[in-house]
């Protein structure tokens, strides 16, 4: 199974991207994992249909990498229940079956490009790139809650007419919150959602990085939108503060 990738030469930073990879191999899916990352890029690993689809829904994923032959449901059920389910996340498909008639269902189910196996690291990469600097016209443009504002194609986020001057983790954060306003969200939740899964921390985290969001996008406006809820987390109110 290794040989189903080869890994391309050199590193690279691409900008804090966030992968989800769906693969029951657990060899394959490993090897991809260690590859991505190797490049810079946070990852998560799925290894069933409906975790894919519980991962997808909670987190901002940059590109999901699917594999097409899974259990709990093959990938072309998947990405036509993410896009059912209004989830725009660009979706590359893997798979060994390389017939023009399983390349027109993958596409027509809602997936944005499609890779056969065996296959180069580099023209998965170059791929991936490829899928970020697409943005489907049906994926809302701009996230809204009260003043603020928040554009996750372009990274930028604004308070009224004043931009933001966020951090990549700050960033990920708020934009959690504004996809789920008026909702408590657990600091497991959060840790979970703007950082890598595989990130072991226990510590204040969470809880350094929202006093950060807070200095930034609240006090500098005398606003208060950001919540702490007791022995749970944080709330993003759904007025924007």
């Amino acid at each position: 199974m290794s040989r189903l990738i080869a890994r391309s030469c050199g590193g690279g930073n691409n900008g804090n991207v966030r992968l989800l990879v769906v693969e029951d191999e657990v060899k394959m899916a490993n090897l991809l994992a260690r590859g991505l990352r190797e490049e810079g890029h946070a990852v998560d690993l799925a290894d069933r249909g409906e975790e894919a689809l519980w991962m997808a829904r909670a987190a901002p994923y940059d590109a999901i990498v699917l594999d097409v032959m899974l259990p709990g449901g093959d990938g072309f059920s998947i990405c036509r229940e993410l896009r059912d389910q209004k989830v725009w996340t660009p979706v590359l498909l893997l798979t060994a079956r390389d017939a023009v008639d399983d390349r027109v269902v993958g596409l027509d189910a809602g997936a944005d490009d499609y890779l056969v196996k065996p296959f180069s690291f580099s023209e998965l990469l170059a791929r991936l790139r490829a899928l970020r600097r697409r943005v489907p016209a049906e994926r809302p443009v701009v996230l809204q809650v009260g003043d603020l504002r928040l554009d996750p194609a372009a990274r930028l986020a604004w308070r009224g007419d004043a931009e933001l001057a966020l951090s990549a983790k700050e960033f990920a954060l708020l934009e959690l919150f504004m996809r789920r306003p008026g909702e408590a969200l657990s600091r497991l939740a959060l840790l979970e959602g703007a950082w890598d899964m595989a990130y072991e921390s226990r510590s204040n985290l969470v809880d350094v990085y929202v006093r950060y969001l807070r200095e930034k996008v609240d006090r500098p406006f005398g606003r208060h939108s950001i919540e702490t809820v007791r022995r749970v987390g944080y709330r993003l109110r759904e007025d924007g503060g």
